[in-house]
């Protein structure tokens, strides 16, 4: 697939937002690349057009079916495996924050909760210091999820 300037510079500006964001820069690529692509590509086109190995795009499709931003498109009578992306930037928004929230927050709540429950109710003032400040990001932490 060739690529206008206007798609070239859009993926590449995607993959560096995406790695502000703790994503993979290649992963992020891909993804903009099926966004932009007006029909599903196959690994092997996906691998060509952006010049990157064909076990890097089988690992990030991998990854980016399981955030389910991403989904299998299957034809007729052809054996290769065609992937395309949402077309509603919404629902890939709500998904990643979903995928977000479940990965990174959900931990972080439970680790919290673990902590203040093993802190119990201690007398000394800089463990009460350090429990308030502990209850205070759980308070936050649930209420972004």
């Amino acid at each position: 697939m060739k690529l206008s300037d206007i798609q070239k510079t859009f993926i590449l500006h995607w993959g560096e937002k995406a790695t502000k964001f703790g994503f993979n820069r290649t992963l992020a690529q891909i993804h903009a690349l099926l966004y932009l692509s007006p029909t599903p590509l196959d690994a092997e086109e996906i691998a060509e057009t952006l010049q990157i190995s064909r076990s890097n795009v089988s690992i990030s499709i991998r990854e980016l079916l399981s955030w389910g931003i991403v989904r299998i498109v299957p034809r007729m009578g052809d054996r290769k495996t065609y992937y395309e992306t949402l077309d509603s930037t919404w629902e890939m928004f709500r998904l990643i924050a979903i995928e977000r929230q479940k990965r990174e927050l959900a931990p972080s709540i439970s680790l919290l909760r673990d902590l203040l429950i093993s802190e119990g109710d201690s007398k000394d003032p800089s463990e009460r210091h350090v429990a308030e400040r502990l209850e205070s990001l759980l308070q936050l932490f649930e209420h972004a999820s």
